[in-house]
């Protein structure tokens, strides 16, 4: 019986796209989409949900691209920008567990200094009886151990938990564990059916 649901953030709640921070500083979307592929990539801003800060980032990619240097220190300046608004329809179905009494919760790869900012501009994160954000537990996403503490903290068994992830990396280590899981494909409609056919939100027919 699952009992809970513990949603991801990024992509699954809220749209994220680092190119969006350069929109203004690159108008070439060709130039834009390159400079996120090889200088602000995905797998550097990593480091910041892992617990590097803005500062000690943006100084050594600015060492290393110092032809970039300008366009490097908007990604802390700007980071709000990449987070462009919700996905749609997973904020209906929070609501909607809400209404019903399912307990929500979450866990995301989310920089400190990033979710300073974030958090406040996000309100339906409300719902959540806890979230568990990697730059402050100094613990990410595909590894094990954030989501033995996020069970500890949420105070349930894995088994009783949908654990709804857009990475497949991260709903493996969570299926290992013994969580319940979802990938999410970006179709809330998808996502929809599939919590009722669990029995965590009635039909909208019913």
């Amino acid at each position: 019986m699952i009992e809970a649901v513990v949603w991801d953030i990024g992509r699954v709640l809220v749209e994220w796209d680092l190119s969006l921070i350069y929109v203004d500083a690159i108008p070439d979307p060709v130039e834009r989409q390159r400079f996120v592929a090889e200088v602000v990539t995905e797998q550097w801003h990593m480091q910041h949900d892992a617990g590097v800060p803005f500062a000690e980032m943006v100084a050594a990619r600015q060492a290393e691209f110092p032809q970039h240097a300008d366009l490097i220190a908007l990604y802390a300046k700007n980071w709000l920008d990449c987070l462009p608004g919700p996905v749609a329809g997973t904020h209906t179905l929070i609501e909607r567990l809400a209404a019903q009494g399912v307990p929500q919760y979450a866990i995301t790869n989310f920089g400190v200094e990033a979710w300073h900012l974030f958090r406040p501009t996000f309100p339906i994160l409300d719902h959540m009886h806890d979230i568990v954000v990697s730059g402050v537990e100094r613990l990410v996403k595909p590894g094990e151990a954030i989501f033995d503490l996020a069970a500890q903290r949420f105070g349930r068994s894995p088994e009783t938990m949908l654990f709804i992830d857009d990475s497949a990396a991260n709903v493996e280590t969570a299926r290992r564990l013994g969580w319940q899981v979802f990938h999410f494909a970006g179709d809330a409609g998808v996502l929809e059916a599939e919590m009722v056919r669990l029995g965590l939100l009635l039909s909208p027919r019913s």
